[in-house]
């Protein structure tokens, strides 16, 4: 697993959205302030701000601008090297994918055994999606592994509480300081602290002792929240650099009354807006305004490998099913129910890195799945870990865009789904390569998806879009997420070319 995520963390260009947390990270270390992207917290920005720090960059001019325009000054425009500065920032964020690998290991060795522990792990280890996005300075894996070792230590809670229910509150912290999407997890994982004393506990001390468990695990949430934001400002100044909606009604109190930073508040604010904005999807090849509830779960379908997900169904029957797991149920089918019936609400459908908690959580339960002594129960999973481990090595390097069998692999995911699903600006350095060995010196009209700078990389294009049709000839090179949602004029580009070459199954090359 740290082959392939340092390997391809080499060969990817900066995704949408790293340069915004790269730029942000390095104003944490350079100005030790809160300015830029306040819609997520600080602290998986101070991981990628570790490599960061690392790297040592050269600070570009503090001029006025966005915050993916800060990233960009910084990557492109201050001198420094951003094939070696995304190295560094994604170097940390790697390292921790990894530790979480030893928390699904340790969960899963203590439900099952050895053998459910390993089966876990390598259902882990061979994830697309934890490897695709575990190996970008992004925060989406870092924010579900926290969730997940919370879980964990609540239920070793259940045998030593003063222990573990402490270190389970920083967790949750840990993963509330990293993104707000972790929020609906909260009340699942206080009514889990007070299940977990609750067991601990005897006679009439029951009951006062669940709840404290439950207070306790709030109240450490919410002091590691607090931690983060001063460690990057002991001083919390914060003055938003970008708009910050007003929210009215039951989610204006609701950010009220949270006992966060006011960045923090001014962040949920930003969510909300982002939530009423206008979205389009993509799904099975039909292209749709709004959301769809489903779409999370079809998404998932076709981008999780055939054998996890047989045995993501017979983990979670065995751990509803078998009497001596099934207290185990709620700590691994809770939180990760919740974050999924949550996320289906949201008005992006993006990706699925949305859900990449799902990965982690239901790869505990597959292990459980040889709690079930009979020999065909053992080879089945055997059969099915090495399917999968299989589908997954074949789809190296291109995890990214990576989709199962069933649904022809990672060159035909394009059909089926879009942005950071297949398409998220990472291939535009194997672009450039692409158009030097094989199409040198041919007129390139590009439409990139991206943050990247394609003339950093020596892409000499035009933009189509901005001449009319009859003087597009010769190479029109497409990002997929946008042929995949193509209207108006693009669209009838699209309609007059051949597709001619794949780079990296993002970016189609078309001749016209």
């Amino acid at each position: 697993m740290a082959f392939a995520m340092v390997t391809t963390a080499v060969r990817q260009t900066p995704t949408i959205d790293e340069p915004v947390y790269v730029g942000a990270a390095a104003q944490y270390v350079r100005e030790h302030r809160l300015r830029h992207n306040p819609e997520h917290p600080p602290l998986g920005k101070l991981v990628i701000g570790a490599g960061v720090a690392l790297a040592d960059p050269k600070a570009g001019p503090d001029v006025a601008g966005d915050q993916g325009e800060a990233g960009r000054r910084l990557l492109y425009e201050s001198g420094n090297d951003p094939w070696r500065l995304m190295l560094w920032a994604r170097l940390p964020v790697i390292a921790l994918t990894l530790s979480f690998g030893l928390v699904v290991f340790a969960f899963a060795r203590e439900l099952a055994g050895l053998a459910g522990g390993s089966a876990a792990l390598a259902l882990y280890c061979f994830s697309p999606d934890v490897i695709a996005h575990g190996s970008l300075a992004t925060l989406d894996v870092p924010a579900a592994g926290f969730v997940l070792t919370s879980a964990w230590l609540l239920w070793r809670a259940r045998r030593r509480p003063r222990l573990y229910v402490p270190l389970a509150g920083v967790a949750l912290g840990a993963a509330l300081a990293t993104k707000m999407s972790a929020l609906p997890a909260v009340p699942v994982l206080m009514v889990l602290a007070g299940v977990s004393a609750w067991h601990a506990s005897a006679g009439g001390r029951r009951l006062p002792r669940a709840v404290a468990a439950a207070g306790l695990v709030a109240l450490a949430a919410i002091a590691l929240v607090w931690a983060t934001y001063l460690v990057v400002d002991p001083r919390l100044r914060w003055t938003p650099e970008q708009h910050v909606p007003v929210v009215r009604g039951l989610r204006g109190l609701l950010v009220g009354s949270m006992p966060f930073p006011e960045a923090y508040r001014d962040g949920m604010r930003v969510q909300f807006g982002l939530e009423n904005r206008p979205w389009q999807g993509f799904l099975f090849g039909r292209r749709y305004d709004g959301s769809l509830w489903y779409y999370l779960p079809a998404a998932l379908l076709v981008k999780t490998p055939l054998g996890v997900l047989a045995l993501w169904a017979g983990g979670v029957g065995a751990v509803v099913a078998v009497r001596r797991l099934r207290p185990a149920a709620p700590y691994v089918l809770a939180a990760p129910l919740v974050l999924l019936v949550a996320a289906m609400q949201a008005a992006r459908d993006l990706g699925t890195r949305y859900a990449v908690f799902l990965p982690l959580f239901l790869a505990v339960a597959a292990g459980c799945a040889l709690v079930v002594r009979r020999r065909w129960v053992s080879v089945g999973v055997a059969v099915l870990v090495a399917f999968a481990a299989v589908s997954s090595v074949r789809a190296y390097p291109y995890y990214l865009p990576y989709s199962n069998e069933a649904f022809g692999g990672p060159g035909r995911t394009r059909e089926w789904l879009h942005d950071s699903n297949v398409d998220w600006g990472q291939d535009l350095g194997r672009l450039a390569e692409r158009l030097r060995d094989r199409y040198p010196g041919e007129r390139v009209w590009l439409v990139y998806k991206g943050s990247g700078v394609p003339s950093f990389y020596g892409i000499r294009a035009s933009d189509p879009l901005r001449v009319p049709a009859r003087e597009v000839r010769g190479l029109l090179v497409v990002s997929d997420s946008a042929a995949a949602k193509a209207t108006g004029r693009l669209a009838g580009l699209l309609r007059g070319s051949r597709p001619v070459d794949d780079v990296g199954h993002s970016i189609t090359v078309y001749r016209r």
